[in-house]
């Protein structure tokens, strides 16, 4: 059997990793300025991620959601704490799309609603309801075509408020920095505008944070540097460090029923443990300050660089605009100076998503590779 081919893959096999850096089964070194689409947040094989993993492996990897699992408790206890929103409730499923759904669902049966407001642009996943909401007709199947989403411009305040004064919509779902669609930001007056005018008319604000959470803004969640505060919060990438999981964040005002969500392999042991691992060494490490701070400089190098048009993003989940398209820069930067990167759906925005433990060092290495590609970059 041959594995389904949808992955345009790169001619090259890591086999070793630590910290932001990658080794190839033939010994080369990478630079990671990506983490497998902002997957790794607290650095490839942490330490204390192993360890937390290893231990709780050596006494139960999984059981179902039939039975107590203090474990969950104590990671929604800190994920409160830590993100600021100890008033709401947390339910764990295993990946971003299913976050989405269940974010859903959730506003639908809420509301009573079923339009979905959603963003041009917007990448939220590849299952049904994800894909419905998701601004890339290729990736939908006629099985995933349905006359309930509506799109609207980032940052169009007037258009928000033109449907949402309609009542028909259960949620209106923002990515407050989007990650594949090209790292285009949404303002602070746009988040503050979406959170007064859903509150007015009865529909649930859904932040997406699967690729800007757990601290990669400079925030914990990006929608924070707006101020404001989301009904539904659909988490997972960095949230895992590399372990799959995935969860959301429910407001108070949500009441839950036995059956309303489910999932077989959401919230088991290894999952919560190794996301509790990652909140601790975001917290010992005063990883979020990290970010903020490097971020800041980064982004002030970046700007200098021939060809570079135009630098977005906040914190380590930035977005380089070239003159160019940046497919063949990308792949300059891995096979002439060993440096991942990431790609947008955008073709000439360079991706920049490393772990967050990323030092200057790092950063100084990637702009002196990026100044050579750029004055003479090979087709």
């Amino acid at each position: 059997m041959d594995l389904f081919n949808v992955y345009p893959v790169f001619d090259l096999e890591p086999v070793v990793a630590e910290g932001a850096w990658l080794w190839d089964k033939a010994g080369n070194k990478y630079l990671d300025l990506y983490g497998g689409h902002a997957v790794i947040s607290i650095g490839h094989t942490h330490p204390h991620f192993v360890e937390r993993l290893e231990d709780q492996l050596n006494k139960l990897a999984f059981y179902s959601n039939s039975v107590q699992n203090n474990l969950q408790k104590e990671l929604a206890k800190k994920l409160g704490e830590m993100s600021g929103y100890e008033d709401h409730a947390l339910f764990l499923c295993n990946s971003g799309a299913e976050a989405i759904e269940n974010a859903l669902k959730l506003a639908s049966f809420h509301t009573g609603r079923k339009k979905v407001l959603a963003i041009t642009r917007a990448f939220h996943g590849r299952t049904a309801g994800a894909v419905a909401i998701t601004h890339n007709p290729k990736i939908q199947a006629p099985v995933n075509e349905v006359s309930h989403v509506d799109f609207i411009s980032m940052n169009d305040e007037a258009a928000l408020e033109a449907h949402l004064q309609s009542q028909e919509y259960c949620a209106f779902i923002v990515e407050s920095i989007q990650g594949v669609g090209g790292i285009h930001m949404a303002s602070n007056s746009f988040l503050q505008a979406a959170r007064k005018l859903c509150s007015q008319y009865g529909t649930m604000l859904i932040a997406d944070e699967i690729q800007a959470g757990f601290g990669r803004s400079g925030k914990f969640f990006a929608h924070q540097h707006a101020g404001i505060k989301a009904d539904i919060i659909p988490i997972a990438k960095g949230m895992g460090n590399g372990f799959p999981v995935g969860g959301v964040l429910i407001s108070p005002e949500i009441e839950s029923w036995y059956g309303m969500l489910g999932t077989t392999f959401g919230g088991n042991h290894l999952a919560c443990v190794a996301t509790l691992a990652v909140l601790e060494v975001i917290e010992q490490d005063r990883l979020m300050d990290h970010t903020a701070t490097l971020g800041a400089a980064w982004m002030k190098e970046l700007e200098k660089i021939p060809g570079v048009e135009e630098v977005r993003g906040s914190g380590l989940m930035i977005g380089l605009e070239l003159a160019s398209p940046a497919k063949p820069i990308r792949k300059q930067l891995l096979f002439s100076h060993k440096i991942f990167t990431g790609s947008s759906s955008e073709p000439n925005v360079l991706r920049l998503l490393p772990p967050l433990c990323i030092g200057e060092a790092e950063t100084d290495m990637f702009v002196k590779a990026m100044n050579k590609v750029m004055v003479s970059p090979i087709a």
